[in-house]
């Protein structure tokens, strides 16, 4: 005999015990990353200003913070809170694979990435620019790349927003990471790299006599916190962070402190959430 939940159940003791644990199954919610004991992060380690090393171990910039922030409110202090350094390239495969609970790591949210991972934001709204030598004058908009040396990280769908998305007919020339595309344009092994403002300001702040940041965005990057494919009760519970984040002043601060410098305009209030699905 199957176990009716709601009126009617069967008269006997046993019997509505049986229910009654059959109804909580039946309604048990899915399990979540918020009922984890610690809550591992994948950041970046390479990018200044938004994740970065120091010689000491100890990552800082801006995502590293909204890490924080974000985990606290989830209910993980930080002594329960373990952030490991990914690359581009790693994060769906160690997000997938149950190696972190969580990424903030300059992750753009996509159409291709959402039917993998399910993301909470997005926590930033960046732009999508250019960064050359300093004494190339050549380059003055995304179109300027037609038949020049556009690095591509590894992991990354910047560049070929240029190439496929806008018709531009640059050379994509492969790096492991950012931090290596901007060390082949240093050397002149590249003409330009190309991806989110944000990320480009770091490193213009590292080196500022030796690039140029081009000042011409010409996308939007929604950098989304990839959770789990369906854990919504995660995701909910970071837009919920999100919003507090921006309501109560931390983001502002956040983005004073670490690109304060630069010319950017930055983003102060709460972003368009792309929703739980």
């Amino acid at each position: 005999m199957g176990v009716r939940c709601g009126r009617g159940a069967a008269a006997s003791a046993m019997v509505l015990a049986l229910g009654a644990s059959a109804c909580s199954a039946l309604v048990a919610e899915p399990p979540s990353v918020l009922d984890g004991a610690t809550l591992t992060v994948g950041v970046k380690y390479d990018q200044p200003g938004l994740g970065l090393e120091g010689p000491d171990g100890e990552l800082t910039g801006f995502d590293v913070d909204v890490a924080h922030y974000l985990a606290e409110r989830m209910g993980f202090p930080p002594e329960r809170v373990e952030l490991t350094g990914v690359t581009s390239a790693e994060r769906e495969k160690v997000l997938v694979g149950g190696e972190v609970d969580m990424v903030v790591a300059t992750y753009s949210i996509t159409q291709a990435r959402k039917t993998e991972v399910t993301f909470g934001g997005p926590y930033y709204v960046a732009q999508q620019d250019l960064m050359v030598a300093a004494d190339d004058t050549g380059i003055q908009g995304v179109h300027d790349l037609e038949g020049r040396r556009l690095c591509q990280a590894r992991g990354s769908y910047s560049p070929t927003r240029v190439t496929e998305g806008l018709g531009i007919g640059a050379e994509l020339v492969e790096a492991p990471s950012y931090s290596a595309c901007v060390d082949a344009l240093r050397e002149g092994e590249v003409d330009a790299v190309s991806t989110d403002d944000l990320i480009l300001a770091g490193f213009l702040a590292r080196e500022p006599e030796a690039f140029r940041l081009v000042n011409s965005p010409f996308t939007q990057e929604k950098y989304g916190v990839g959770l789990p494919h369906g854990d919504v009760r995660a995701c909910e519970a970071v837009n919920k962070a999100i919003t507090e984040m921006y309501q109560d002043g931390t983001a502002e601060g956040l983005l004073e402190t670490w690109f304060g410098d630069s010319d950017l305009e930055v983003l102060t209030s709460v972003p368009q959430f792309e929703g739980c699905v």
